[in-house]
């Protein structure tokens, strides 16, 4: 069957003719060429949408098919794990996880008041990091033994990069660390980290003890100066020295011994003791030499506190801490601009003014948290994304609450192991006891020695002083004592950032040229007869 007609006037008719097989093609005709070549671009657009048609179905059907798998059942248990622990908790789990808090705590609430100063805030401050990382862990983390809170290392790296403008400064580069942090443990950019060498990380480590330890000399003598870095504060503490306060001097370097013989209790062998007997007097022996041990900073702060309060008089004989802010931090935006000397300080001259902290403070306390964490897996697989993810949802909620930037902490996480921690819920009992301490105990804090806060810190930061690792990399592979020795030296001279940058620089050259210059062994074989 054929028909023609005229259907448009650019076209001169058109004819339905029958294929063999039962179908049917049109033809049709043009009056000019042009015409022709116009209809078949138009037919082309017309597939073109066609196909982004499809390209969008797909798309839509790609997105349906994430938002099944963030929904479903297996991902809400990854990414919620207390999900999983609280189907089978117990009374058993409850005991071993009140033990643990309770001992976590009273390590925890000394140490970061003494964390507060070294950040150049008030002790207040380090209280107020302590909190909200125990609750977010008790709902995120995946770990049992790790506790997050303020560390000696981040400590320095606030003081390093807000010290200029105070709190405002601080609060807000834990609120942009967090982000940072978020992001990158869900795009998982935790891989980076494997990136660092062992030898990098220990000489960071270590230069970062030397430097917070020298940090607290002034503190330690009595002396009120400022100062900012290594070699700056052995200057101005020894040019001052002839100001030392003689008690200060005194009480802390009392509270430094009494620390270091109280942490050795447990290694003592007691003659009257018996590690394998299960006596209820044994085991309560043990339970106190254990207890004095992991207590110890909060002992020794009590005692010196008392001390301090009983010879207040006219002339108080230590440097104490002074007013510090009482009760629980109310929620608040994070302070995006500031006044100093009535001056406002935009959101931009603060990030200005913070520089590369803004990456470096996320980048080490991603680092530390994933060694830590690490270091406990003990053979279980390791969720890094979801810690890292974890550590960045703690620091956004904080800097709601006025804290400084947060990490893992490794004494209290082995702390909190050696206490039989069972589950997360552990830093729900620290996160309670250190509120509380905030509600109730914040005007007993006002006679702390200053002195015996340092000497809090400097016996926490000792044992980051890796001097261990020497001796197998002498006798396993020198050249990687080349990294870490410029890294250590790099972050006395020039500061951490600086250190672990030019360290992985160095690090990362080796290896470049180590792959770019192979050796070659080549060996003869004579023909066999």
């Amino acid at each position: 069957m054929a028909s023609s007609g005229s259907h448009d006037k650019d076209v001169a008719g058109s004819t339905v003719s029958e294929t063999g097989d039962g179908g049917q093609y049109i033809s049709v005709k043009f009056q000019n060429w042009e015409v022709f070549e116009l209809k078949v671009l138009e037919l082309k657009v017309l597939e073109l949408k066609v196909l982004e048609l499809k390209v969008l179905e797909l798309k839509v059907l790609e997105l349906k098919n994430k938002l099944d798998r963030c929904l479903s059942r297996k991902t809400l248990y990854r990414r919620l794990p207390c999900l999983s622990w609280l189907r089978s908790y117990n009374t058993e789990c409850l005991l071993g996880d009140l033990i643990a808090g309770f001992t976590v705590g009273l390590m925890l609430i000394p140490q970061a008041l003494a964390y507060g100063l070294v950040a150049g805030l008030t002790p207040s401050f380090g209280l107020y990091s302590a909190f909200i990382p125990c609750f977010v862990y008790f709902l995120l983390g995946s770990t049992n033994e790790l506790s997050i809170g303020p560390t000696a290392i981040m400590s320095l790296m606030t003081y390093q990069y807000s010290g200029q403008g105070g709190a405002d400064y601080a609060v807000l580069l834990t609120f942009m660390a967090g982000i940072i942090e978020l992001v990158a443990g869900i795009i998982n950019l935790g891989f980076v980290i494997n990136f660092i060498s062992v030898p990098v990380i220990s000489g960071f480590t270590s230069a970062a003890a030397i430097i917070i330890a020298s940090s607290q000399l002034k503190l330690l003598f009595g002396l009120r100066l400022k100062t900012k870095g290594l070699i700056n504060t052995w200057i101005k503490v020894f040019s001052n020295i002839q100001d030392c306060r003689w008690q200060d001097l005194t009480l802390g370097l009392t509270c430094i011994v009494v620390l270091f013989l109280l942490k050795e209790v447990r290694s003592v062998r007691w003659s009257y003791l018996d590690d394998n007997s299960r006596s209820q007097g044994q085991r309560v022996l043990r339970g106190i030499i254990f207890y004095v041990s992991a207590g110890r900073n909060a002992i020794v702060v009590i005692i010196a506190s008392v001390i301090a309060y009983g010879l207040d008089g006219d002339r108080q004989p230590f440097t104490i801490s002074g007013y510090v802010e009482p009760g629980i931090p109310a929620a608040s935006l994070p302070p995006f601009s500031t006044e100093i000397n009535n001056q406002t300080i935009t959101f931009t001259e603060i990030m200005s003014d913070i520089g590369i902290g803004v990456a470096m403070v996320p980048f080490i306390a991603i680092l530390d948290l994933i060694a830590i964490v690490s270091a406990f897996a003990r053979g279980r697989t390791l969720d890094a994304t979801q810690e890292i993810i974890t550590l960045g949802v703690a620091n956004v909620i904080g800097s709601f609450f006025g804290s400084m930037p947060t990490s893992g902490a490794l004494s209290r996480s082995a702390v909190n192991l050696t206490s039989g921690v069972r589950t997360p819920a552990g830093g729900l009992v620290t996160g309670v006891m250190v509120l509380l301490s905030l509600a109730f105990l914040t005007p007993y804090f006002t006679y702390i020695p200053k002195s015996t806060l340092a000497a809090v810190i400097m016996s926490a930061v000792v044992h980051l002083i890796d001097y261990e690792i020497l001796v197998p990399l002498w006798r396993s592979k020198k050249s990687d004592l080349v990294p870490l020795t410029v890294t250590f030296l790099a972050c006395l001279l020039l500061g951490p950032e600086w250190g672990i940058l030019l360290g992985m620089g160095v690090n990362l050259s080796m290896l470049l040229y180590s792959v770019a210059t192979p050796t070659v062994n080549v060996t003869v074989v004579p023909p066999s007869p």
